[in-house]
């Protein structure tokens, strides 16, 4: 279960006060265990960030969140080109997920395998670390706004859906911006890139 963009904000807000308060008033570890729990879980929550997990609400323009930042710079440049033109359709281009540590892609491909019960169904929806294009920053996970817009709009700004099975899926095709977005693979599985 997710949490809605406020309340997510509203928690991260919380968080961040509550570290804030601690240092102004120079609380340590040993002022009590609910003080090491809640800085104990800013902490996991600070690197599941640096690995890659995206907060609700985070769009192509929040350079401090490494899953945006660390996207390959011409995919990002692409990206914001036409969130500037989606903004004026009222879409907002939020990203779901964007560039993965190995370590955050290992961690989701294996939870796909204890989703879908095999590692075969599972290299449908995640790939591995070692073929992944969220690792190596060249794919990105939009919300379904921007997901929508980009399937009308997106290969004039070379950004294309690349999996039929993943419509929130893309990566920067600058081609397509003269002959279109290529054809789409079924799935991951079908992708000759991700086969090694």
């Amino acid at each position: 279960m997710t949490s809605s963009g406020p309340a997510r904000t509203a928690a991260r807000r919380t968080r961040s006060a509550l570290v804030a308060a601690l240092v102004v008033l120079g609380v340590t570890l040993a002022a009590g265990v609910v003080v090491h729990r809640a800085v104990t879980s800013l902490t996991v929550s600070a690197y599941d960030e640096a690995e890659g997990a995206v907060p609700e609400g985070v769009t192509v323009f929040d350079d401090g969140i490494p899953a945006v930042a660390g996207l390959d710079a011409d995919l990002l440049r692409a990206l914001r080109r036409a969130a500037a033109e989606a903004a004026g359709d009222g879409v907002e281009f939020v990203v779901n997920s964007g560039r993965r540590s190995p370590a955050y892609q290992e961690r989701l491909r294996r939870e796909a395998v204890a989703r879908y019960g095999s590692e075969r169904e599972a290299a449908r929806w995640v790939a591995s670390p070692d073929t992944s294009l969220h690792v190596s920053g060249d794919a990105v996970d939009m919300g379904a706004a921007a997901a929508g817009w980009l399937s009308a709009h997106g290969a004039a700004y070379g950004l294309c859906q690349i999996y039929r099975n993943e419509p929130w899926h893309y990566e920067l095709r600058p081609e397509a911006a003269g002959r279109g977005c290529p054809r789409m693979y079924a799935d991951p599985t079908r992708d000759p890139r991700l086969r090694r």
